[in-house]
């Protein structure tokens, strides 16, 4: 265990069953800022897998993710957001977890050891040439994680290593390592910790820069999202109102002519017709921001 940084122990960890209430969380606040601080190294990184996720999508293939335990919670939260927040059709983003649903109601230690799992969850998600999938292993040892970025490689995708380790066999596949190299943990070896909270804020910043490359997100608003009940239907029609300039009624008034497609939308309250707010949107690749020079 002591090889891994991840299963060492934390300075801070020590004499932790004795502290009172308030030394306790500021300690364990105190790990976590320190788990962050390894995202600053990772940014070259960070940007290349946005890269190449935002380019499989661009080209009608998927971004998929992977993972067991803390980090295939970490992949499913990120991965799970992305229809609602930039309107991408779930299935360019398949979650490949290690046990499936059964495993996210009673998590399963042996189903991360198992790399038959992963080979099927793979043929299942279909990804292959032109695809991207984001791997996910606080240890990069994962049995399952390793046998489908082995397995996606093989197929040809762009395999994302992200691990908490630095000498990690899933780094060493991957074509884009992310090394967030977090260190031990306050509970010694609970990578859901400091570990999977550095993922998040990584998947995160992943999954903002897809939606920036594709055009999804303009003047930090999520352009494109999917308003699929009351709270986003009413963020759409706030959306389209402030980025237009019209007033409330108007923007509603253009969610209804374009269907609530928000972009086209957004055209259409500044005075285009929908086909040429369509059309412009087309010619743009799906970019607001040119498409709303062309109206000026």
């Amino acid at each position: 265990m002591a090889e891994r940084r991840t299963e060492s122990r934390h300075i801070l960890s020590a004499n932790l069953h004795a502290a009172q209430g308030a030394d306790v969380l500021s300690r364990i606040l105190a790990s976590q800022h320190g788990a962050i601080a390894a995202l600053t190294p990772a940014f070259p990184q960070i940007i290349a897998a946005a890269q190449a996720g935002a380019q499989a999508l661009r080209a009608g293939g998927k971004m998929g993710y992977a993972g067991a335990g803390s980090s295939g919670l970490m992949a499913l939260a990120d991965c799970l957001e992305l229809p609602g927040t930039f309107g991408i059709a779930p299935d360019r983003v398949p979650m490949l977890f290690a046990g499936g649903v059964e495993a996210l109601l009673h998590m399963q230690g042996g189903v991360e050891d198992d790399p038959k799992l992963a080979l099927a969850d793979i043929a299942r998600a279909q990804i292959g040439a032109g695809d991207t999938i984001l791997c996910l292993a606080a240890s990069g040892r994962t049995p399952y994680t390793l046998a489908v970025a082995k397995e996606a490689k093989a197929r040809g995708a762009v395999v994302v290593g992200l691990s908490n380790t630095a000498e990690a066999d899933l780094l060493a596949l991957a074509d884009i390592p992310v090394v967030l190299d977090t260190g031990p943990e306050i509970i010694t070896g609970s990578t859901r910790m400091g570990a999977a909270s550095a993922q998040k804020i990584a998947l995160n910043m992943i999954s903002v820069l897809v939606g920036l490359h594709l055009g999804h997100v303009y003047d930090g608003f999520m352009v494109n999202l999917t308003a699929d009940n009351i709270k986003l239907l009413d963020r759409a029609a706030r959306i389209v109102a402030a980025v237009s300039g019209a007033d409330i009624a108007a923007a509603q008034a253009a969610l209804d002519e374009t269907e609530g497609a928000v972009k086209p939308a957004i055209l259409v309250a500044t005075g285009m017709t929908r086909p040429e707010a369509e059309a412009a949107l087309v010619r743009t690749g799906g970019h607001l921001a040119p498409a709303l020079l062309e109206n000026q």
